[in-house]
């Protein structure tokens, strides 16, 4: 049973009946694993530099990600839980249906972000203040960020590179001028397509649920997707021909097919089976996507052997 909007208390299931077990399992689903795989970003240096035998500390900073991203998730749904009861999808959610108790996930929220960046500042210094950077740009999204259209589209973006940014920390490695922009005009792209898909699921209740999207529109979403996707594509060539990387490695340019299918995918999924509102369930799900990122990664790697 749903909340009451407005009412400020959980009606969910009675606490009586919230057993250990059970608040458990609702914490794991409101820690949202299924968006885990945002955080892969983190192995983007390690790809691009070649650096596999690192992969089992990158896999730790993946990991650390993972955990205090699940704290920010804990604390968006518990500020939000009154705006979600109007979303179709978000209503749903342990803390929005009153399942999760608010200061149980608020409490976990706390400690997970606090075991997180304990734990990331022992796998460097500049590892931790990146993710805490990254902690610091989350609550400002949620706290204020996401209510200025624009803004919140960006500080979405800034997430994703402050990932690859922490990704390169933790090897040890120079930030790529070309990662970063890539990174950032991508998520830019998803974080559009994602306000697309919101705009279109909502209709005229789009305001209600989220004020920003009552100053966005489709002319406009769609103008920005196109942009930005250009941007992608002629960045993402330009560093597999002009960067030092490429000049050092000539087949990277091999890639480029499977970066373009990649975007034009993605954006059929948008405009045709609007399914851009969750950029990690595509990934999770879409069977060609998977398929293209696989032949992608594979063919960065014999890029980086061939020499």
């Amino acid at each position: 049973m749903l909340g009451e909007a407005g009412g400020g208390e959980d009606i969910g299931v009675p606490a009586a009946r919230r057993s250990p077990l059970t608040v458990a399992r609702w914490l794991l689903a409101a820690a949202r694993p299924r968006q885990w795989p945002k955080n892969l970003f983190v192995y983007a240096a390690m790809v691009f530099t070649d650096s596999w035998r690192s992969f089992g500390l990158v896999t730790a900073a993946f990991g650390l990600f993972c955990l205090v991203s699940s704290a920010v998730y804990l604390l968006n749904d518990v500020i939000d839980r009154e705006q979600d009861r109007l979303h179709p999808e978000k209503r749903l959610r342990p803390i929005a249906s009153g399942q999760l108790p608010w200061q149980a996930a608020l409490a976990s929220a706390t400690v997970a972000a606090a075991a997180g960046v304990t734990a990331s500042f022992l796998l460097g210094a500049r590892f931790g203040w990146a993710v805490v950077a990254y902690i610091g740009l989350q609550v400002a999204y949620t706290l204020a960020l996401k209510r200025e259209v624009l803004v919140d589209v960006f500080a979405i973006a800034g997430g994703f590179v402050l990932r690859a940014v922490a990704g390169a920390y933790v090897l040890g490695v120079p930030n790529s001028v070309w990662l970063l922009v890539c990174t950032f005009q991508l998520a830019l792209f998803m974080g559009f397509g994602k306000r697309r898909h919101e705009l279109v699921t909502l209709e005229h209740a789009a305001g209600n649920h989220r004020r920003t999207l009552s100053r966005y529109s489709l002319p406009f979403l769609d103008q920005m997707i196109a942009i930005v996707l250009a941007g992608l594509i002629v960045s993402y060539a330009l560093y597999t021909i002009t960067s030092p990387t490429s000049r050092a490695h000539q087949a990277l340019i091999a890639t480029l097919p499977s970066v373009m299918y990649g975007c034009f995918r993605y954006l059929y999924l948008i405009h045709i089976e609007h399914r851009g509102g969750s950029p990690e369930a595509i990934l999770l799900e879409d069977r060609p996507m998977q398929i293209n990122l696989l032949v992608w990664l594979t063919v960065v790697v014999l890029a980086f052997r061939a020499g």
